[in-house]
């Protein structure tokens, strides 16, 4: 990226040097005698780490295998593709105050969270406005149909029956669980939404699920309008200070020994005695047996595992139909922070370009450089995903020039990370499809030896927060299980 940046080769030998590091103290978890209560956890993103850690804590004998040389998962911190020791999260980003579980665990290993920017500009349909203009009601938003002062939730107004029908007849009522057959495109039309909220709706909650509004259950949409006011431009977020990589890299150091990198699952034979672990160790296949298996991989992962005897049918269905989303991270390098001038849109920008979200990221890091990062999902980040890394950097350098004059003069390169071209992912985060109410609930029950974490999984999914949510969950569920024995 610049002259002082790290070359491939340097890097290729640096990572080895990681990557042998963790494959040497991890051998034991294959060489140690046989234990008939040990449990195998599949995936070390947050999920797998939290639930090991947990089980460790509680006394029981854990091994933890990981396809990736690293653990985290969807929780990418880059580093070495930097200048100045500048980094970028490229994966799981934001902790917010709700986040107990997040917060909890930086509590305990000392881990500050730094307040993010809050959006102060928003570029759309070419027009650029002042977040602090709009709220005031100086300036209105280029779509018809939009109320003054507010930015998200424009769509709340027209979703008001289904919102009152809930507080009136409850979530469990016929006809409110009616509503996950259409989708939140199809009850805005009926709401008497314009094409253009539905077309905001895109840019604004859809990004966050990284979708589309045609894609996303009606009924998720109405019950988290009734439960909370939903994410807006006025949610306080945070990341950690840092590197949000440092908490998997924590919970990672305290199993020591129990993980095992570069072995991704290939088989799992389970029967009422435990289960057979068959991974890819140095290109070899080698079973590990167990009592209990932790499976934390995403479905969209998971449902191309051979698995022996299958699960349940529905089950089954539900790992093979679950949605996932599409979502691409642009990091972008500058010689200099052009977006603090006085003249600026601002830090953190809300756009209706194929870049959707640009923010300044290193907040936390002296300059004179700094990084944009972008955050695209839905049908840009398709789009995006089918271009040469050559070329969306062209696009995200284009971008930037129209919101930012001098932009283009300061750029000095730019990484990209699509996540749903990640063999370990092939998708970002899971998301409330039509028809799929009960999915999460059939998806985290336990089938005989086998238990399920993962973020789809969770209450709170498409966040960290949620995928140890539900490593703690499997945690308790092995612990009650482990009693009755």
């Amino acid at each position: 990226m610049t002259k002082n940046k790290i070359t491939r080769r340097s890097f290729i030998k640096k990572s080895g040097v990681v990557t042998s590091l963790f494959s040497l103290s991890s051998q034991s978890i294959f060489s140690s005698s046989t234990d008939d209560n040990r449990i195998i956890v599949v995936g070390a993103g947050l999920a797998g780490l939290s639930c090991a850690h947990e089980l460790e804590q509680a006394g029981h004998n854990v091994a933890l295998v990981e396809a990736r040389s690293r653990p985290g998962g969807r929780v990418s911190t880059y580093r070495d593709q930097f200048s100045d020791n500048l980094y970028s999260e490229m994966g799981a980003e934001y902790v917010d105050s709700t986040d107990m579980y997040v917060q909890d665990y930086c509590r305990k290993f000392n881990l500050k969270i730094l307040p993010a920017r809050q959006y102060d500009g928003v570029y759309v349909r070419g027009n650029e406005l002042s977040m602090d203009r709009i709220r005031s009601g100086d300036v209105t938003l280029p779509y018809t149909g939009t109320e003054n002062g507010m930015l998200f939730g424009q769509e709340v107004q027209y979703i008001q029956k289904w919102i009152e029908l809930v507080n009136k007849k409850g979530i469990n009522s016929p006809e409110v669980q009616a509503l996950d057959k259409i989708s939140v495109e199809d009850i805005l039309k009926e709401g008497g939404a314009p094409q253009d909220i539905i077309e905001l709706y895109t840019y604004a909650n859809a990004t966050e699920s990284t979708t589309t509004p045609s894609k996303i259950s009606a009924l998720a949409m109405i019950l988290s309008n009734t439960r909370t006011s939903g994410f807006s431009e006025n949610t306080v977020e945070g990341r950690i200070l840092g590197g949000n990589d440092q908490l998997p890299k924590t919970l990672a150091k305290k199993l020591e020994k129990k993980i095992k990198y570069n072995t991704p699952l290939h088989r799992l034979d389970y029967d009422s005695n435990g289960v057979t672990a068959t991974v890819k160790d140095n290109g070899k296949l080698t079973k590990i047996s167990a009592k209990k298996c932790v499976i934390a991989l995403p479905a969209s992962v998971l449902k191309n595992i051979d698995v022996n005897p299958g699960f349940s049918k529905e089950k089954i269905k539900c790992i093979n139909e679950q949605v996932y989303g599409h979502a691409m991270k642009i990091a972008m390098q500058y010689r200099e922070r052009f977006w603090d001038n006085t003249n600026s849109i601002g830090q953190r920008v809300f756009t209706d370009t194929p870049l959707r979200r640009i923010y300044h990221f290193s907040i936390d890091q002296p300059g004179p450089r700094g990084i944009l990062l972008s955050f695209t999902s839905g049908e840009d980040a398709i789009k995006l995903g089918k271009l040469s890394d050559d070329k969306r950097n062209e696009i995200a350098k284009n971008t930037c020039s129209k919101i930012w004059d001098e932009a283009t003069q300061y750029w000095e390169g730019g990484v990209a990370k699509y996540w749903n071209e990640d063999p370990w992912t092939k998708a970002s985060y899971s998301f409330s499809g039509v028809g799929q109410k009960d999915f999460r609930e059939v998806l985290a029950r336990p089938e005989g030896p086998v238990y399920f974490a993962g973020e789809h999984t969770a209450i709170q999914r498409a966040s960290m927060n949620g995928a140890i949510e539900s490593g703690l969950r499997v945690t308790d569920e092995i612990k009650e299980s482990m009693r009755s024995l």
